[in-house]
């Protein structure tokens, strides 16, 4: 069952000579309980087209339906259908992991306050933070914010949950227990995520990846798949006089050589990288100071497929999803 459908989605900023189409046509979906992997260079489109499936702006032409409902027409019913985690921390450093819950309760208007309760409890104890409840995030590390986040984006029951860099900036072991927590969720509670992130290694948790480029969708499919596209060895040599080897693989291999993001070396593909390199270390006419071979990566589909590296892009994102949702509060908190 489809989740999310987006329908030749498009949003252009401005008009005439000026106008900037952001998002151009785009198209696919989500099936239900899948963890959907959305990447994309700044400026892509990628933060535009979120920003419309979570109601937050609103499409030039096209359609979209996040758990059967149109992002125009019934944003109430999709905001009570997604949670969502921003890039940016949005919790209240003032009061307590219990009272930043209440207080999305009271906006989500759920009600009776023992029902209240009773799910603070049940994504608290989730998230291992219930015996922190009573304190105030001023106390907590970064690792425990980002998990009171994805707390209470599950405080209505989501349908669909949308990861904006849920790790960013978080060492290589809180990332680790925050996936493990998301995970478990989908395993437990068969939600949607819908994810973006700077990390190759966290998109390789995704069932399928859509990489958007100059608001177009260029490739969707398994990981694997998207690897299977780069499927040669890429070998990366420096050597003595880089610009001279470059020139030589390139003429004798007929080769596409790729100058190092660092300026030391270059890269190419071949089949069989094992193989190929005792043989080109010892015909090679400049001295080799460094050579190393690896399998294909999502970064290389990257690349491959945008002429940039994802962990080259600015992760301060100016276009983040820094707006909110204006809802109600409805009744008084209650403890």
């Amino acid at each position: 069952m489809k989740i999310i459908e987006v329908d030749n989605l498009v949003k252009v900023y401005g008009k005439g000579k000026r106008a900037l189409k952001a998002v151009d046509g785009v198209n696919f979906s989500v099936e239900e309980g899948e963890i959907f992997g959305f990447l994309g260079p700044n400026g892509a489109g990628k933060t535009t087209t979120i920003n419309i499936l979570c109601t937050l702006l609103l499409p030039t032409s096209g359609r979209a339906l996040v758990a059967g409902h149109d992002v125009v027409r019934q944003q109430a019913a999709v905001r009570k259908s997604i949670g969502l985690v921003f890039q940016d921390p949005t919790v209240d450093e003032q009061l307590t992991a219990e009272e930043n819950l209440l207080f999305h309760a009271i906006l989500y208007n759920i009600e009776p306050a023992s029902k209240r309760r009773a799910r603070m409890e049940t994504v608290l104890k989730m998230v291992e933070l219930y015996e922190r409840r009573k304190d105030t995030l001023k106390t907590f590390s970064g690792g425990m914010k980002r998990r009171l986040e994805i707390a209470r984006g599950l405080m209505h029951y989501p349908r669909v949950l949308f990861l904006d860099e849920p790790t960013l900036g978080l060492d290589p072991q809180t990332r680790h227990h925050i996936w493990s927590y998301i995970l478990e969720l989908r395993e437990r509670e068969n939600i949607t995520i819908f994810l973006t992130t700077h990390y190759m290694d966290e998109a390789e948790f995704a069932d399928r990846i859509a990489i958007i480029d100059h608001g177009k969708i260029i490739a969707l499919d398994t990981p694997d798949a998207l690897k299977s596209m780069v499927a040669r060895d890429v070998i990366t040599v420096h050597t003595a006089d880089d610009e001279r080897m470059a020139e030589i693989v390139r003429e004798q291999f007929g080769l596409d050589v790729r100058r190092n993001p660092d300026g030391r070396g270059f890269s190419f593909k071949v089949d069989g990288g094992a193989e190929f390199i005792p043989k080109f270390v010892e015909q090679s006419p400049v001295h080799v100071l460094s050579i190393s071979l690896r399998r294909p990566t999502l970064d290389d589909v990257f690349l491959e497929l945008t002429g940039r590296q994802i962990r080259d892009e600015e992760v301060t994102d100016k276009d983040r999803m820094r707006q909110r949702a204006r809802m109600p509060v409805r009744g008084h908190i209650a403890r």
